[in-house]
């Protein structure tokens, strides 16, 4: 049930080497469709982009406070009062170059080389490649049915038993690659946990906005001792603006301000300036989470007479992760199969689960609803 990652501290992720393939593939004039990747087909939404081209005609662009600007965490922090109901002080929020740094900030601020952190199996690769890229034990837990897929203190209290001394716990809902959406209750148990047994808790929270069943909950509202990290990315559609931040208990801002001082500087002024605005743009963002929400359902209603059974309830982000072992125990072969001979790109399960991974696949539903229908053509003639 838990794997202590013993792995070497960069692996590959083919996610990234289907989507290089792909777009070679589509260079060279093939047709293309990819659900591979989650990124969404939509722009940054048009009052980012209007207030970005603003500020490029002034040219005034440069650094920036460490923790980002005055402008955006307050807008962040009105976000927690009008969306989740919960006070934010703006001097807890630190801005980040996306995500990914927000994860290498919090890693290095909270953990000492050796220290165990638990996350889920199947998860995000690069929370696996991170922690032990910095000296870290990643602790895998693999989290099923039987445990409504997501962590539990029951199997954290079980791990540590067996490995010693868990420092950390990242979780994320709803989660990628599963689209497992924790429930109040249940994070709620795993605060607490984590705050009695003073366990660092990162709440990951990227695909907030990006729930269709279940309690979207912040863990910002259960402990004041939760790391949340977000991103502009997923539901605000700027992947490529490199922008996030994290929610950070008040004693560890001044560290976490430090280490960003010294590894980043700041996060890019431009993105800052979209991502402020880009609060004002959620009717829009609204009408393209609908389009999610159809594409969700059109892979629901397909995907089991494919021979793909979903493994998890497609309860958030826009993810349905599947089991195909009626069709191969090579999910990595499979999936390359399937890019060389119809052109459709998958993500192989073994990035998520290096155990089981490799009779899952996982397919992105971010995508224009015309390329999902024009892939499933084409897989339901190729199986």
């Amino acid at each position: 049930m838990f794997e202590v990652s013993t792995r070497s501290a960069v692996e590959p992720f083919h996610a990234m080497d289907v989507l290089a393939e792909a777009n070679r593939r589509r260079a060279a004039g093939r047709s293309v469709v990819s659900l591979a990747v989650g990124q969404p087909s939509h722009p940054a939404p048009a009052v980012a982009l209007e207030a970005a081209r603003q500020a490029l005609e002034t040219g005034r662009l440069g650094y920036t406070d460490a923790l980002g600007t005055q402008s955006l965490r307050q807008a962040i922090a009105q976000h927690y009062a009008e969306y989740y109901g919960t006070t934010v002080a703006p001097e807890r929020i630190a801005v980040m170059t996306g995500s990914s740094a927000a994860f290498n900030v919090a890693f290095l601020t909270l953990f000492d080389a050796g220290d165990r952190v638990a996350i889920t199996r199947p998860g995000y690769p690069a929370y696996r490649n991170i922690l032990a890229a910095l000296g870290l034990q990643p602790v895998e837990i693999a989290v099923g049915e039987e445990m409504g897929h997501t962590l539990t203190p029951d199997a954290l209290k079980a791990a540590e038993a067996e490995y010693g001394r868990i420092k950390g716990v990242l979780l994320a809902s709803p989660a990628n690659p599963t689209g497992t959406v924790t429930g109040r209750a249940a994070l709620s148990a795993l605060a607490d946990h984590c705050a009695r047994t003073g366990t660092a808790f990162i709440s990951d929270e990227i695909y907030h906005g990006l729930t269709f069943a279940g309690e979207e909950t912040t863990a910002i509202a259960l402990s004041d001792e939760a790391i949340v990290i977000n991103s502009f990315s997923k539901y605000y559609c700027m992947t490529g603006w490199r922008i996030g931040w994290m929610v950070l208990p008040q004693h560890l801002v001044r560290a976490v301000e430090r280490v960003t001082q010294s590894l980043y500087i700041s996060a890019p002024e431009l993105s800052q300036i979209a991502a402020t605005a880009a609060f004002r743009g959620k009717a829009e963002l609204d009408g393209v989470r609908d389009h999610y929400r159809t594409n969700r359902q059109i892979l629901a209603d397909r995907l089991p007479g494919l021979g793909f059974q979903i493994a998890s309830p497609m309860d958030g982000a826009f993810y349905a992760y599947a089991d195909v072992s009626r069709m191969t125990n090579d999910t990595m072969d499979f999936a390359w199969k399937m890019l060389r001979e119809i052109d459709v790109a998958i993500t192989p399960g073994i990035d998520f689960d290096p155990v089981n991974g490799h009779r899952t696949v996982r397919l992105s539903y971010a995508g224009a609803t015309e390329d999902i229908v024009e892939a499933l053509d084409r897989i339901a003639a190729w199986v």
